[in-house]
């Protein structure tokens, strides 16, 4: 892979098409821009947050195969980067086959937007260590093996973001609405679940790993309190012991190293005692991750961009006790009023907050995060919780 950039928009600039343009896509059109890339920003919906920060941008439905091939052959990126999960990823894998250059992979963006393929390959492929589960397409199917699993257990469609879909089911008596559940909220049309084993865990935790030309890195563990499966607070360090830190690199390097290509991977892991359990991953910036924004010299978008860019990652200095709480808006409007900023970042010295400039809201919705240090991770997630709950937004129509 080439390492060299070119800038001249006029005829020739090297070219980043973002399929995605959230928040996190926002940010990495940020670093892409400090290389002199010129950025298409592109989502299902207009003025996307990544959208205002791009030279260009371009409103499509990205599961829709025809229209993807249709937006990359008129642009002819250099780099084709997936910041979400629903894209024609079986397009995306033609285009790969005809030249394109899809970061870190057209089969990477492919197997991990689905449960099935990315747990077959962690599981039965790697041989790491995961939760029990099981795959059904009906109910019939789930009675028929539920009872290898036991209860408590979690139920999710085999694609979907966000805990959208998901249910915890005590008995028998919840399969039925927990599918129903699933069917109506999973991506792509698809009526599979897979259900899992519940894991009494100590701790969850994201493990940023880079992949580039100067090999595997590694940033340090961030731990996360969700609710209903989307993310409120991440912290970072998260404290492991060595043999722990040493489980997780180990099986977070052999999944990447398996998926290949360049960039950054969300690697979720269940820390049970001494034991590492694999969940999930993505082969993009997570959400959790953007406490990077203020832990450390690279964030995990900088990261990315370098990995991407076939550029060396180096050495990545770590700022300290760091933590992000993600600012929720609740109401329904296309008009946001954001106050007591000066309160929010009067906290702390290192406070910092970013507002993702979304178009709308109906329902629930992340705006923001709020971002500080402390003397310790519980400072640090005191103080951004304060900050949080000193912000006040008001949303009108």
């Amino acid at each position: 892979m080439s390492s060299e950039i070119t800038v001249d928009y006029k005829n020739s600039s090297t070219k980043a098409l973002l399929l995605g343009s959230g928040e996190l896509g926002k940010e990495v059109a940020l670093e892409l821009l400090r290389y002199g890339v010129d950025v298409t920003a592109c989502d299902r919906y207009d003025n996307a947050p990544a959208m205002s920060v791009a030279q260009h941008k371009a409103v499509i439905d990205m599961r829709d195969g025809a229209a993807l091939r249709n937006l990359i052959e008129t642009l002819k990126p250099d780099y084709i980067i997936p910041e979400i999960e629903a894209i024609a990823t079986e397009t995306l894998i033609e285009l790969e086959e005809e030249g394109y250059n899809v970061v870190p992979s057209a089969h990477a963006a492919n197997i991990t937007m689905n449960r099935e393929s990315i747990r077959n390959l962690a599981a039965n492929e790697l041989a790491l260590p995961t939760s029990p589960f099981f795959f059904a397409s009906s109910i019939e199917e789930i009675h028929e093996h539920i009872r290898s699993i036991g209860f408590p257990c979690i139920m999710k469609p085999i694609m979907s973001s966000s805990g959208k879909g998901q249910s915890v089911l005590k008995s028998e008596a919840d399969i039925e609405k927990a599918f129903k559940d699933a069917c109506e909220n999973g991506r792509g049309g698809i009526n599979r679940v897979i259900v899992e084993g519940f894991v009494k865990f100590d701790k969850e935790i994201t493990l940023l790993t880079i992949n580039a030309v100067d090999g595997i890195h590694f940033c340090n563990a961030i731990g996360h309190h969700q609710v209903n499966g989307d993310y409120h607070e991440s912290w970072q360090p998260e404290e492991l012991s060595e043999e722990v830190i040493m489980e997780s690199k180990r099986i977070a390097s052999t999944i990447v190293s398996a998926l290949g290509g360049y960039g950054i991977f969300g690697v979720e892991l269940f820390i049970c005692g001494n034991k590492v359990i694999f969940s999930e991953l993505s082969p993009r910036p997570h959400d959790t991750g953007m406490v990077t924004m203020i832990s450390q010299d690279q964030s995990e978008f900088a990261l990315h961009v370098r990995a991407l860019l076939g550029l060396p990652i180096g050495k990545i200095t770590f700022f300290g006790p760091s933590a992000s709480a993600a600012v929720l808006g609740n109401g329904k409007g296309t008009h946001f009023k954001f106050s007591k900023l000066a309160d929010a970042l009067g906290v702390t010295p290192s406070s910092q907050l970013r507002i993702f400039a979304k178009p709308d809201i109906d329902g629930e919705r992340r705006l923001g995060v709020c971002l500080a240090r402390g003397k310790n991770v519980n400072d640090a997630v005191d103080n951004v919780k304060k900050m949080r709950s000193l912000l006040e937004i008001e949303i009108t129509q």
